[in-house]
């Protein structure tokens, strides 16, 4: 042997060193894995039945499906080949089909919400997932609430594909003429849908249903209680007294001369004015909510208030203080009432879109006024030779000015641009202002349509309620942000920046504030029931006193005397307070 190749050694004689405690290394052993095989799991249902390759005939709104190029994969088969159905789009082929606006709303909703939709080609149908004969339109529940649609797909069982859809082509509403519009032949378009569908369609009983329908009686009570609407003509007043004359022959409308303490026959304003206490008392008798109270000129010994039962009742101040006389004329609310300067007459406006003149003295109504709107406000021209005049402030935006002898209209004024809520004559009877829900003030000219003066700030409130102070100086305007602002109403009318009155609440109700005959303190009622004095001078409150249980909308200062308040409210109440 050659000393240059390397001799070679059999391992398993090779010596190694042992020892009596070492054990022997273990031998390796092989391990035999089995063949590969791939046999996937069955899917689930809702995945076998949202696999568009797993499905049978394709009958969705739309199918995607991925492009027969490249080798040919055994685990899948082509569906495409299997339908004998060509690609129309470039990922393969979309089958055109409709649903019902019920059945697809609901799969979107329930798609939305739990991430899982049913295939429409496999509703109705049993859990194996075979389709049924025809294409499902519907949900097998809304098919059988909706006869149109069910006819229609029980008259498309049996068809072959071309069959169904030359049907369905058919069952399609024509596109129309673009040149049209509206009608049976206006264009639709490519949106155009199926002849036994009813969507957007009204719902409700036919004209045959209703002409064979009928009226249900009113029950008999509810008839007995329908009182007879008052035409005009037909106005009426009732008389509450006894007599209506004394011994001597005098009314009621007579100014009493028996009072010791009080004479109320001398100018208002002479005395000096404090503010009330204590509640002297309580007149009831209207059936709903008093809207307006006004006192009998200069004497104040009848009080006359108007309400929303539509009545309007004439109250005795002195002696027994009861209601003397009511009057009859209005089938809605009245609104506002006003005395002439004698007091011998009034008017009165109601929501029955009438003024009426009425004689205070008999209770009979001289005259009716049919505005053709909603009067808010009325007031007499304040001449003494002018007494046939009143102007009307209408929900029309117009200021009508109407003559009682003649019962025509002899004046326009339009310029507001909302409901007209006061009129109040300033400069001794030539000019008026009128305040509106168009937030602003408007001057004018007496006996011509044009506004001299236009007061409107962005700052301004609109202003439902409007007092002539007793020297005829200033306006106490209540604003409906909780302020009552006051004007100069002299040659210029302007805001006085430096007078407010606040602390009240009246946001949203036309609360009527007031003043003292000598013009110290300034009165008005609230929305929570409360009657508010403040000092003209200072502005500051002097008293808050708990009238009423609801909104306190007017409120009166007795002429004469120098502590009388009356009050009325939506409580349908009228106190008297000293």
């Amino acid at each position: 042997m050659s000393q240059d190749q390397p001799s070679r050694v059999d391992p398993s004689k090779t010596a190694t060193p042992t020892s009596t405690s070492a054990k022997p290394a273990p031998q390796p052993t092989a391990v035999v894995r089995p063949p590969f095989t791939f046999n996937p799991a069955p899917l689930p249902t809702w995945i076998t039945t949202l696999t568009p390759f797993s499905a049978p005939k394709p009958s969705a709104a739309v199918e995607p499906y991925a492009p027969v190029v490249g080798p040919a994969n055994p685990q899948r088969s082509n569906t495409l080949a299997q339908y004998d159905l060509k690609p129309n789009v470039l990922t393969g082929h979309v089958n055109r089909d409709t649903f019902s606006e019920f059945t697809f709303r609901q799969e979107e909703r329930q798609f939305r919400r739990t991430g899982v939709a049913h295939d429409p080609s496999l509703i109705g149908n049993d859990a194996a997932g075979i389709p049924s004969a025809a294409d499902q339109l519907v949900h097998a529940h809304h098919r059988l609430t909706n006869a149109n649609t069910a006819a229609a797909t029980a008259e498309l069982e049996g068809l072959s594909d071309r069959a169904r859809g030359e049907a369905k082509k058919k069952a399609r509403l024509p596109k129309g003429d673009p040149g049209v519009l509206e009608g049976e032949d206006a264009y639709r378009g490519p949106w155009a849908g199926y002849r036994h569908e009813t969507i957007g369609q009204k719902v409700g009983l036919t004209t045959e249903q209703m002409a064979g329908a009928t009226v249900e009686s009113a029950p008999s009570q509810a008839v007995g209680k329908r009182t007879k609407e008052i035409q005009p003509g037909e106005e009426t007043s009732v008389f509450h007294g006894k007599e209506e004359r004394d011994y001597q022959g005098r009314t009621y409308i007579h100014v009493p001369t028996d009072l010791d303490h009080l004479k109320l026959t001398g100018p208002p304003g002479e005395q000096v004015c404090y503010v009330p206490k204590r509640l002297v008392h309580t007149w009831s008798g209207h059936g709903k909510g008093v809207s307006a109270i006004r006192f009998f000129p200069n004497s104040g010994h009848l009080l006359l208030s108007s309400s929303m039962d539509g009545r309007v009742k004439l109250w005795d101040v002195y002696h027994q203080r009861r209601c003397l006389r009511t009057f009859v004329g209005h089938n809605k609310a009245v609104r506002d009432i006003t005395f002439s300067n004698d007091g011998r007459r009034f008017l009165s406006a109601g929501y029955d879109r009438y003024i009426k003149l009425w004689d205070t003295e008999t209770g009979q109504c001289l005259s009716s006024f049919a505005v053709g709107a909603v009067p808010y406000c009325v007031t007499f021209h304040p001449d003494d030779d002018k007494q046939n005049v009143f102007l009307a402030g209408c929900s029309n935006k117009k200021i009508m000015q109407y003559d009682t002898d003649t019962g025509a209209a002899v004046q326009e004024y339009n310029q507001h641009i909302d409901a007209v809520n006061t009129v109040t004559f300033v400069d001794q009877g030539r000019r008026f202002v009128s305040t509106s829900d168009d937030k602003s003030m408007r001057v004018w000219e007496y006996g011509i349509p044009i506004v001299i003066k236009l007061l409107a700030e962005p700052d301004m409130h609109s202003l439902p309620a409007v007092t002539l102070s007793p020297n005829r100086k200033h306006l106490a305007c209540q604003s409906l942000d909780n302020r009552i602002v006051i004007f100069q109403a002299g040659e210029k009318v302007r805001l006085n920046p430096k007078k407010s009155f606040t602390g009240h609440l009246v946001a949203g109700y036309a609360c009527q504030p007031n003043f003292s005959p000598d013009g110290r303190f300034v009165l008005s009622g609230d929305a929570e029931g409360y009657l508010w004095f403040w000092q003209w001078k200072s502005g500051r409150r002097i008293e808050k006193i708990k009238a009423h249980d609801d909104v306190v909308i007017g409120c009166a200062w007795h002429p004469q005397e120098t502590s009388k308040v009356a009050t009325c409210s939506w409580d349908g109440l009228i106190k008297y307070w000293d």
